[in-house]
């Protein structure tokens, strides 16, 4: 396979106009609601520049020539980087889902998930790097990195799913990645598809030592079906569609089936040491947020807003 040549000025500029609309409102607000939490919370205690070893990676375009271990690169035809537990205990994994489910928006709420998930993701990774959290978005090549850099680069990453579509755009389910022992993770999504993979999931990360936590979101006509009368429910994800003659008679049977999902994701997230709660888009996104924070920095505890 041939390597593609260099970007050219024009092009640069050209996805520079690209992202100029679409990245900057999104990025606005994002600063904006991380301002908000910003003012109540304090910065995490960071630990010190440990020298045990963790793993060789791949030398990556930006690494510090000093940095490439020249003994493994010898075994083999590329450049690989020795990398120590320390950079593990500075990272925060995000990930968002980005399934046909999320894009749903009922005339309850004022934004879609996907909407209020994109929102979450950049103004954590705002508050986190204001912190001097070093952060990386789960499932694609970027380095965890620190400063507007990286709310910048977790901007472009979400944009260019949404254009260009592909896995990050449409996953319904966190990628299993080996990930440095003392990240942590945060998994925001609907979880509405089984739960039984995201458990092997959460289990697999936390077997490896990473912490994690998920944020459910949900449109408040997901979680009250508060329809009356006959209506016609069509699946987003190929599920097929449903008529329902008086829906409210299923109202008790609805919400209890999905109480029992809630508990389920809760109690598996309990078993491992994560945290899990849940968040409706028609409530602030700053609660949300503020608890994210809070117990990424240990202060976890049982929420539902």
């Amino acid at each position: 396979m041939a390597e593609a040549g260099p970007i050219t000025s024009t092009a640069l500029r050209q996805r520079a106009e690209q992202l100029g609309h679409t990245l900057p409102p999104l990025m606005v607000q994002a600063e904006r609601v991380a301002s908000t939490v910003a003012q109540g919370v304090h910065g995490r205690r960071r630990v010190g520049t440990g020298e045990t070893f963790w793993q060789f990676r791949r030398y990556q375009t930006g690494d510090a020539a000093q940095r490439i271990d020249w003994r493994q690169s010898a075994k083999s035809q590329k450049l690989f980087v020795r990398e120590n537990e320390w950079e593990a205990a500075q990272s925060v994994w995000l990930w968002r889902d980005g399934s046909a489910s999320m894009r749903y928006r009922s005339a309850f709420a004022e934004t879609s998930k996907l909407e209020r998930a994109n929102l979450l993701t950049l103004a954590l990774a705002s508050l986190l790097a204001r912190g001097g959290e070093r952060v990386a978005m789960l499932g694609t090549p970027m380095r965890p990195t620190t400063g507007r850099t990286a709310v910048t680069r977790l901007a472009e990453q979400l944009d260019d799913w949404e254009r260009r579509g592909g896995d990050g755009a449409t996953a319904s389910e966190p990628p299993p990645e080996r990930l440095p022992r003392f990240s942590q993770v945060v998994l925001i999504g609907d979880f509405l598809s089984p739960l039984a993979e995201l458990e092997r999931t959460i289990t697999g990360f936390a077997g490896d030592g990473i912490g994690g936590h998920l944020l459910q979101v949900l449109d408040p006509a997901e979680e009250d079906l508060p329809f009356h009368g006959r209506a016609r429910f069509e699946g987003l994800e190929n599920e097929g569609e449903l008529i329902v003659g008086r829906v409210e008679s299923l109202q008790y049977d609805y919400r209890n089936v999905m109480a029992a999902r809630r508990a389920r994701l809760q109690a598996a997230a309990r078993r491992i040491g994560w945290t899990a709660a849940i968040h409706r888009t028609d409530r602030p996104p700053q609660t949300a947020l503020l608890a994210l924070y809070r117990a990424i920095a240990g202060n976890a505890m049982r929420w539902t807003w």
